[in-house]
């Protein structure tokens, strides 16, 4: 809720740009309640400050946001074992064929949503600089004033952003493509083939797991293979089957009693998978609209 007065002209100024901030920063973060957080935060810095010296309010309060949202990401790098509220977007999930036509509107959703998932695998720099200049057409030498890095050196941070951001468009079409690295991450952690999870984990791979005591986040390659050998190996009687996640390549198994056991989103960029969502939360799973178990599929991972 906002604290600001109706009749005082600086609030008034905030509120005309409250929604637009609020998207700069959920586009950061992946987290509404996050969001509110940064922009209530925004506001005090404002209320504090003495606003005849600022000359562009719009710009001053977007490089206010954007500061704020990165040194959030880089706490929650600094910290990635923690949990967290409201990290995990809206999943969709659907059967990995061919849409029908009454599913192009799902689908559409879901690309928006992937957009989030795929931006948890940018390092804090790049999803600034790619969400404040490819999302609000913020100029990239006000986006380096926030990095304290030239423009040419943001541009390049977004452009590489860019490149990772580019494996959510055509879901449908390239998700197909990144199933052999998927089928060779599931096979490899049934195995226990430490070195083949390894083949195909980005080096900066990130995991984030929904838990029943929230979202706990696991970076790097080592960290997160070790972890899916003995997910594995706890799940090895389940059975499950290839699904979109959000417009993303994903997994769906099962109990053999037929409860959900978890759902799984990949982003691979480069031939190797750069990021996972996880769900395991039993609430969470019985909540989701899920295809249904004797679809086919495979031993899950």
């Amino acid at each position: 809720m906002s604290d600001t007065s109706p009749t005082d002209p600086v609030g008034e100024a905030f509120e005309a740009q409250r929604d637009r901030l609020r998207a700069v920063a959920y586009r950061m973060l992946g987290s509404h309640a996050d969001a509110e957080d940064v922009v209530q935060e925004a506001w005090l810095r404002l209320s504090r400050q003495d606003t005849a010296t600022i000359d562009n309010l719009a710009g001053w309060l977007t490089t206010v946001v954007g500061r704020i949202s990165l040194d959030v990401l880089r706490s929650r790098r600094a910290h990635p074992e923690a949990s967290y509220d409201d990290r995990s977007a809206e999943l969709v999930v659907m059967v990995d064929d061919s849409p029908a036509p009454e599913d192009d509107a799902a689908l559409a959703d879901s690309v928006g949503l992937a957009l989030l998932v795929v931006l948890e695998s940018l390092r804090p720099s790049e999803r600034l600089a790619f969400v404040l200049h490819d999302l609000f057409a913020v100029p990239f030498d006000e986006i380096g004033q926030i990095l304290g890095r030239s423009a040419d050196a943001t541009k390049m941070l977004a452009s590489r952003a860019r490149r990772k951001v580019r494996a959510t468009e055509r879901p449908m079409a390239a998700g197909r493509g990144r199933r052999e690295v998927i089928q060779a991450f599931l096979a490899a952690a049934r195995r226990g083939d430490f070195e083949g999870l390894l083949r195909v984990l980005d080096p900066e791979v990130r995991l984030t797991v929904d838990t029943p005591d929230g979202v706990v986040v696991i970076l790097g390659a080592t960290k997160v293979a070790t972890g899916a050998t003995a997910r594995a190996a706890a799940g090895a009687a389940a059975r499950g089957r290839a699904v979109l996640v959000n417009g993303l390549p994903g997994f769906v198994s099962w109990r053999e009693d037929g409860t959900p056991l978890s759902v799984m989103a990949f982003t691979v960029v480069d031939g190797r998978i750069a990021a996972i969502a996880t769900v395991i939360d039993p609430a969470r799973l019985a909540s989701m609209d899920l295809p249904d178990m004797t679809g086919g599929g495979s031993p899950a991972g």
